[in-house]
């Protein structure tokens, strides 16, 4: 499971942008069969032999998917006293992938409670696709489960690298939500 994170974490920007969707659904995969192997004792023999193969073809994906970290990004080191609030504006921008991966280094540093909170808020304020939201469940169950910052600067990484849309989305909510209250959208002339 780390493995794949660092794939996503270590993924160099020299690649072609389509790229980040192969070492994406290696680590959305292996989280996949990593959740049902903790399942595993409520599995059926043959659902077993299933899992343990799908942990084989993760690893063996993990390995296939090395190209695409050489040269690797180095993870990043904390440096300065980043706040989480300074992950936002940085996803305002397009292609601030190494910014962002070092304000969360940083805020890990120094605690980073706020951090799991903060990156579920950008990716509602995206007009995310599925591969954005598992990414993130993705990360965060692992992050949980594990700690490691890793998965955290991957997830950060990843959602940098898809930010900023255009954010309608929003739009689309805010207009549901003025329906919802009975207001008017507009004025017959």
């Amino acid at each position: 499971m780390l493995a794949a994170a660092s794939r996503v974490a270590a993924f160099h920007l020299s690649n072609e942008f389509g790229d980040w969707d192969t070492v994406h659904h290696t680590f959305t995969y292996a989280n996949g069969v990593h959740m049902g192997l903790r399942r595993l004792a409520q599995a059926t023999e043959e659902a077993q032999l299933e899992l343990l193969r799908g942990a084989f073809d993760a690893a063996m994906s993990v390995y296939l998917d090395r190209f695409l970290n050489v040269p690797a990004t180095p993870l990043p080191k904390p440096a300065g006293a980043a706040k989480p609030e300074d992950l936002l504006p940085l996803l305002d921008q397009r292609q601030q992938v190494n910014e962002a991966a070092e304000v969360v280094a940083s805020c890990l540093a120094a605690g980073g409670e706020r951090l799991p909170a903060l990156l579920a808020k950008a990716i509602l304020r995206e007009d995310r696709d599925f591969h954005t939201i598992q990414n993130m469940e993705a990360a965060l169950s692992q992050y949980r489960l594990q700690g490691s910052p890793v998965f955290l600067i991957a997830a950060a990484r990843y959602l940098a690298a898809h930010s900023a849309t255009p954010r309608a989305q929003a739009q689309t909510y805010t207009i549901a939500l003025r329906l919802h209250h009975g207001e008017r959208l507009f004025e017959d002339s």
